[in-house]
Order: C-alpha cells, then structure tokens, then sequence
C-alpha cells in the first residue's frame, strides 16, 4: 500500500498553480530573484517527489515480476506533466 501512496503522491493543487504562475512570469521575462529562489525551490520538490515515485514503480514492478514498461501500461501511469 505504502508504494502506490508514493506512486500516486501528490502536491497540493495550489503548490501547482503558483509553480506554473512562476513559470509563466519566467518565460514572460518578469521572474523576480525572490520569485527565481522559490521556482526553484519547487522544482526540487518536483523532481524529488518524481524520483521518489519512479522508485516505487520499480519496486513495485519487482515485487510483481513485470518490466517497468508493462507495469507502467498496465497501471495507465503517465509521466508527470510538471517536469
């Protein structure tokens, strides 16, 4: 149970709003250094929760005998649209 938390962990809704609000201000030109400090903040966060989530994947694909590509159809699991 503990490895499809993780495979399914999430970061609260507003978490992703502001990092693409931060996007959007980079790519407008318009990104403060304070701004910067925290897109990249959230962009380590990002990244760890998807290693943390690829980690459990494998694990899981172990424990059940598949390859992680077949686990990943069978499970309809796709990649994560913020990195």
């Amino acid at each position: 149970m503990e490895l499809l938390l993780q495979i399914n962990g999430i970061l609260y809704p507003e978490t992703y709003e502001r990092y693409a609000e931060l996007i959007g201000r980079r790519q407008a030109e318009i990104l403060t250094s304070d701004e910067y400090g925290e897109l990249l903040n959230l962009t380590i966060q990002f990244e760890q929760l998807e290693f943390q989530r690829v980690e459990a994947l494998a694990e899981l694909a172990k424990l059940w005998g598949v390859s992680f590509a077949n686990l990943m159809s069978d499970l309809e699991v796709q990649s994560a649209s913020y990195v």
